[in-house]
């Protein structure tokens, strides 16, 4: 199908302006004014923001292994309800990736069922080195390291281990922050407090703020001394931000850094009410951490938003602090959540979509995607700033039913999603399941 998309207000590339684009099957043909094509099905845009789709860095879809909570057919059709048009997945599911062949296995049914892009993190644990560095920078986003404990056997915390990681792999290295040895003392502690009964409200103070700056710290140290190439996943805390600066192009940075959705909308003061469903890794913290994060997001210390969707089922999260899992899913609404922000003033729309699509592509080096370009894969998001969505338990895509933003009322909708040039999502409803593509990455050239 060819598309002629007319007088949409095109939010890309620090602008925003009414402007017309064609789509001729997976690329987008034209940008201009006053465009037309007679063989092209013409969609009136007026009045609403046309944006390049997210490129959502950090998801778990839990396929294989934990399937009763999620699979990629369920999540990358919530992805693309929410205008996330690709998705990088973490290597925690069952068994974890941590071998070439199981990765690729993930590959294999990303490409039979998510109507989403796709690309999966490889794994590392404390003794697969080996198969990591068989791992291709064309076609696999990057490396995940657990420093904090994780599913399976992938907590790397062996230092010779983590020396050879950070010494020998030439690729992205994604790793999740925080320090072991400190929460281990910390559960300790308030075991003894408090028994199994355990608050959640202790969440932030047991998976703390050195516990995080403990383990970015000593990611940033590594990466520095290797020349290695880091990306810090889900920042908490103010004080982990010294460790970043915001002086060098993206393009040319050795050392990144993410937010995410949950740790830039809630705060401990939510705890009360959310429970466990706010509970993730790393915790929820203080609203000045909060406010110290979108701080660093707007100087370009972060440099890119994520969701860290990671669903659970309801009964699983509905339990006691040490019973519960942390995570909760995002995919769908966080693109409008942040233009929520963007109409309380705290972030502008054309920020949202540096921190959500150009970011993550240039900081991975993604190909031909991120923007709305000449050229490039089709991969647009058509936003409707004048009709509302509330989130209800009805029109929740995931597969685990639930949302933390449940009752949220959302002052704009997801009206349409392409993704390759193909309608996907069309005003509430899934309109094709056409596969989407593998990622590719040229960064490494």
């Amino acid at each position: 199908m060819k598309y002629l998309l007319k007088s949409a207000t095109i939010i890309n590339e620090g602008q925003s302006k009414v402007g017309d684009v064609i789509i001729n099957n997976d690329r987008i043909e034209k940008i201009g004014t006053h465009l037309s094509d007679q063989d092209a099905h013409v969609i009136n845009c007026k009045g609403k923001y046309l944006v390049p789709g997210s490129i959502d860095d950090q998801v778990h879809f839990r396929e294989p292994g934990l399937t009763h909570k999620a699979d990629i057919y369920t999540e990358s059709r919530a992805a693309v309800a929410g205008g996330v048009t690709s998705f990088m997945e973490m290597p925690n599911t069952v068994p974890n990736a941590l071998t070439q062949e199981l990765l690729e296995d993930k590959y294999s049914i990303g490409s039979q069922s998510s109507i989403a892009n796709y690309s999966f993190f490889m794994g590392a644990s404390n003794e697969n080195i080996e198969e990591v560095l068989k791992t291709n920078p064309k076609n696999v986003c990057g490396v995940k390291v657990f420093m904090g404990s994780s599913t399976g056997n992938m907590l790397v915390d062996e230092p010779s281990t983590l020396n050879k990681i950070f010494s020998e792999v030439p690729m992205l290295i994604a790793t999740h922050c925080e320090d072991e040895a400190t929460i281990r003392q910390n559960i300790k502690l308030y075991k003894e407090k408090y028994g199994e009964e355990v608050p959640i409200s202790c969440h932030p103070e047991i998976r703390s703020e050195k516990a995080c700056y403990l383990s970015s710290s000593l990611a940033v140290k590594l990466a520095k001394k290797h020349n290695a190439r880091l990306h810090v996943l889900h920042i908490s805390t103010a004080k982990e931000l010294e460790l970043f600066e915001n002086k060098t192009p993206l393009d040319q940075k050795q050392i990144t850094a993410e937010a995410c959705i949950h740790h830039l909308w809630f705060s401990d003061e939510d705890y009360a009410e959310k429970g466990t469903s706010i509970k993730w890794n790393p915790a929820v913290k203080k609203a000045t951490d909060r406010s110290a994060i979108w701080e660093a997001l707007l100087d370009n210390t972060i440099d890119v938003i994520a969701t860290d969707h990671a669903p659970h089922t309801s009964e699983e999260k509905d339990n006691t602090y040490f019973k519960a899992p942390s995570g909760g899913p995002l995919v769908q609404h966080a693109l409008i959540a942040l233009f929520e922000k963007a109409n309380e003033g705290i972030i502008s729309k054309e920020r949202v979509i540096e921190k959500t699509a150009h970011a993550p592509a240039t900081l991975f080096g993604v190909e031909n995607r991120g923007y709305i370009r000449e050229g490039y894969f089709a991969d647009l998001v058509l936003i409707d700033p004048n009709t509302s969505t509330t989130v209800t338990k009805e029109n929740i895509r995931y597969k685990c039913g639930w949302s933390p933003f449940e009752g949220v009322k959302f002052s704009h909708s997801i009206d349409k999603t392409f993704v390759n040039g193909e309608l996907v999502f069309d005003q509430g409803e899934i309109v094709s399941d056409k596969n989407g593509k593998r990622l590719t990455f040229n960064r490494f050239d």
